[in-house]
């Protein structure tokens, strides 16, 4: 690959970084609420209603995994930006709708109408659309950075905001910034030159049957699945927790800030283990038990505002090394043509893990107690060791793009058959549709020369 196709140009980078902030400011409105929501939930008219309060939290995830692939599909017929903005403007009405409310059925109807803004799906495809073959990990990479950033951020800015501004302002704020996004999209983010159907990015409905099919991406389903759910009961209980042990809601940030800033620190050396070493089955298991051990700690130190501050931070610092490695072992066994369909159901299935996992904290709240909100927590995490535990490790391969000359189907076939034979090449696709070949190699004895010599670029090793 030549040095001019191996960094972004100026336009790529302008839609990677406005496709970004769309994306990290909606997910930061959607995840702002999270440490202070329950404690806020339970002064609403009515009197406590854990179970409430929990499909409140929720209630997102649940529009959210529904719609966001049938969005995908309408941006396919009727343009990328406008459902973006339909998405953003019924994100800005829930908001609106969630700050007026004076009890707690009218927020679960805002949280409602938010998910029902689900632009996941549209904003990726309108990345492909904006840039090179070459260049999509990158942009990709940049939007999972950007949400991993949000969430640390809307983890130490919540108790903050609140105590400025109320829980009705917070909700007023990411309807502001649902509108400050589709400023973006109209004047700040280009128009793709051509709009068209990506299989690598996008779910088509002829894989779903595929998709489902295959045991290794069921099991990173039902391990998204869980591990947000978990994510949604820590809220559900910890913030209680918090507050008994001395910390009301306004100065909780003073435990969540040296938390995400330890934990993301912490997180990097076993992601590079498991990539560079090859380890990512260790990995992500060992990730999993710690994950339980922490829920554990916080059982058993609930009274030490210490104790649960570093069970947190063991706690998160393995959710962010399974939700930084969940996704990169998805695309190695995902086959080529179905890589979109697996993330766009993987992506639907973390959404729902996060209603469920809400409504379950605060259905077991509300009958059990608190203490049952981290038992389940456990359960949960030992059934997905379980699971993952029959998982192959993944090999160690990566996905590798090209942009092809206008071929017919024949030429398209004879350059497949020929990708295939080369060292180091697991998976071909060569799509003359889309102009592009998408090889699935070996980390090491990949042969890119002998590949650019058959696609007709240079190669960039």
């Amino acid at each position: 690959m030549s040095a001019a196709n191996s960094a972004m140009t100026p336009f790529e980078r302008r839609a990677s970084i406005g496709l970004a902030s769309i994306y990290g400011l909606r997910m930061l409105g959607l995840f702002i609420i999270l440490p202070i929501f329950a404690l806020y939930a339970e002064d609403l008219p009515g009197g406590p209603n854990p179970f409430l309060i929990g499909i409140a939290l929720g209630a997102y995830g649940l529009t959210q995994a529904i719609l966001q692939i049938p969005a995908g599909w309408l941006s396919d017929h009727y343009g990328r930006k406008p459902i973006i903005i339909i998405g953003l403007l019924l994100f800005a009405a829930g908001s609106f709708i969630a700050a007026s409310a004076d009890d707690i059925y009218w927020i679960i109807a805002g949280r409602v109408i938010q998910g029902a803004g689900a632009i996941n799906a549209a904003v990726m495809a309108l990345t492909a659309d904006l840039t090179r073959e070459e260049q999509r990990t990158k942009a990709m990479a940049f939007i999972g950075i950007t949400i991993g950033i949000t969430f640390s951020i809307s983890m130490v800015l919540s108790p903050l905001l609140y105590k400025l501004i109320g829980m009705s302002g917070i909700f007023v704020l990411t309807g502001v910034l649902a509108f400050a996004s589709i400023a973006m999209v109209l004047w700040f983010i280009p128009n793709p030159a051509i709009k068209r159907f990506h299989s690598t990015t996008q779910a088509s409905k002829g894989k779903f049957a595929e998709v489902l099919r295959n045991k290794d991406l069921l099991r990173m389903d039902f391990g998204v699945f869980t591990l947000h759910a978990i994510l949604m009961s820590v809220f559900m209980q910890v913030p209680f927790i918090l507050r008994a042990d001395g910390l009301d809601i306004t100065h909780q940030w003073q435990v969540y800030l040296p938390v995400m800033l330890i934990a993301f620190g912490l997180m990097v050396p076993p992601i590079l283990m498991a990539e560079k070493q090859n380890k990512m089955k260790q990995v992500f298991m060992a990730s999993i038990g710690v994950a339980a051990l922490a829920q554990l700690g916080i059982l058993f130190w609930h009274d030490s505002i210490w104790g649960v501050a570093l069970s947190l931070l063991v706690f998160f610092t393995a959710f962010n090394v399974l939700e930084a490695t969940q996704p990169s072992i998805v695309s190695k066994i995902a086959p080529l043509d179905a890589k979109g369909t697996a993330m766009g159901v993987f992506s639907s299935v973390q959404f729902l893990g996060a209603f469920f996992g809400s409504a379950m904290g605060g259905l077991l709240m509300q009958v059990y107690g608190g203490n049952a909100v981290l038992i389940f927590a456990v359960v949960m995490l030992l059934l997905w060791l379980g699971v993952a535990s029959s998982m192959q490790p993944p090999q160690p391969l990566m996905t590798k793009m090209y942009r092809l000359p206008a071929l017919s189907e024949d030429a398209a076939d004879k350059l497949r058959h020929s990708l295939a034979q080369l060292r180091g090449v697991q998976e071909v696709l060569v799509i003359a549709s889309e102009h592009i070949a998408c090889l699935k190699v070996e980390m090491s004895g990949f042969d890119e020369v002998a590949v650019g010599a058959l696609v007709g670029v240079e190669s960039n090793s």
